[in-house]
C-alpha cells in the first residue's frame, strides 16, 4: 500500500500486502481539497531538502519540536533522508516556495523515529524533529495541541487534512496549501476494507465514496480535529493509503492518542490539554 510520498505509478497496483514502497520520492498531496486561507493552519510545516524541495509535511507542537511520519526519514539508494543536517523546516508558508520575512526557516538538529516503527506495515509511523533553534510564534506560526490518551475522536467527526501534496494520484505538488474535509471512519469498517492491516496505532479518515484524501507529498502532515474549547488537536499524521481518494480506500493516519505517552511532555507546548474530559 502506498505510503504517502510520490510513488512510481508502476508500483501502485501491486497487492496491498507488500511493504509500503518507501523508495518512491517521499511526496504526497491533497485530492478533492481547496486552497487554504493564509494563516488558517499555523502548525503546518514543510520539510524540505536542498534541491529536492518539499518532501513531507510536519506539525509544530512547540517552539522547538515538530512531529511527522517516520517513513519520511528512511534512506533511499541515493538520498540519506535519515540525516538531520540535510533537512530544513519552513513554517508560516502559504505557497510552497514563498520567501518573505514572515516565513520561519529552521535547521533540524535531531530526528527521533519511534523505536517500534515497522516499515513493512507502517506501524508506529511517527517521528519527532528537534529544531536547531526555537521558532517564534506569530499569527502564522502556532503549535497544535496534542490529544492525551483518553481523548476520543468520534466516528463521523469532521476533521481537516492539510498539505502541499499531489492534487491527484501521481501528479505534481500543489503550489498553495490545500485543505480537505474528511470524516473519522470506524476502525472495524476500515480494517475490513484494508484486509486487517489497520493496527491500533492507526486511524482512518476520508470519504468512503472517494474523491477526498491526502496523497503523495502530504506525508507527515496533520489531520486536525477540533476539541474542547474550540481548540485544534492533532488526531492523526498522514501515513498511507491505497492510491489516493479511491472509493472504499480511506486515508490511513498514525493515531496520535495511541502514541501520546511516547512523546515527552516537555516536547509539546504547555499547558497540556487537561485530562479532565
Amino acid at each position: 500500500h502506498g505510503s504517502r510520498h510520490m510513488m512510481l505509478s508502476s508500483l501502485l497496483f501491486q497487492p496491498t500486502k507488500i511493504a509500503p514502497l518507501i523508495q518512491q520520492l517521499k511526496k504526497n498531496r491533497i485530492v478533492g481539497g481547496e486552497d487554504a486561507r493564509s494563516g488558517k493552519w499555523p502548525w503546518q510545516a514543510s520539510l524540505q531538502m536542498g534541491a529536492h524541495g518539499h518532501i513531507c509535511g510536519a506539525s509544530v507542537i512547540s517552539n522547538r519540536w515538530l512531529v511527522s511520519a517516520a517513513h519520511c526519514f528512511l534512506d533511499s539508494d541515493s538520498v540519506r533522508y535519515s540525516v538531520p543536517s540535510g533537512w530544513r523546516a519552513y513554517m508560516g508558508l502559504h505557497t510552497i516556495n514563498e520567501k518573505n520575512n514572515r516565513v520561519a526557516m529552521r535547521s533540524i538538529k535531531r530526528i527521533i523515529v519511534h523505536p517500534q516503527y515497522d516499515q513493512s506495515i507502517s506501524d508506529y509511523d511517527i517521528a519527532l524533529l528537534e529544531m536547531e533553534t526555537s521558532v517564534f510564534f506569530s499569527e502564522l506560526v502556532q503549535p497544535i495541541c496534542l490529544p492525551s490518551t483518553s481523548r476520543i475522536f468520534v466516528y463521523g467527526a469532521v476533521c481537516y487534512v492539510t498539505g502541499w501534496g499531489a492534487i491527484k494520484e501521481n501528479s505534481h505538488l500543489a503550489k498553495t496549501l490545500q485543505e480537505a474535509r474528511v470524516r473519522i471512519i470506524n476502525q472495524s469498517v476500515c480494517n475490513k476494507l484494508y484486509d486487517d492491516l489497520i493496527t491500533s496505532r492507526m486511524l482512518c479518515a476520508g470519504n468512503l465514496n472517494g474523491g477526498v484524501d491526502a496523497c503523495q507529498g502530504d506525508s507527515g502532515g496533520p489531520l486536525a480535529c477540533t476539541g474542547k474549547g474550540n481548540r485544534w488537536y492533532l488526531a492523526g499524521i498522514v501515513s498511507w493509503g491505497e492510491g489516493c481518494a479511491r472509493r472504499n480506500r480511506p486515508g490511513v493516519y498514525t493515531k496520535v492518542t495511541a502514541l501520546y505517552d511516547w512523546i515527552p511532555v516537555s516536547y509539546s507546548s504547555l499547558p497540556r490539554p487537561s485530562l479532565m474530559m
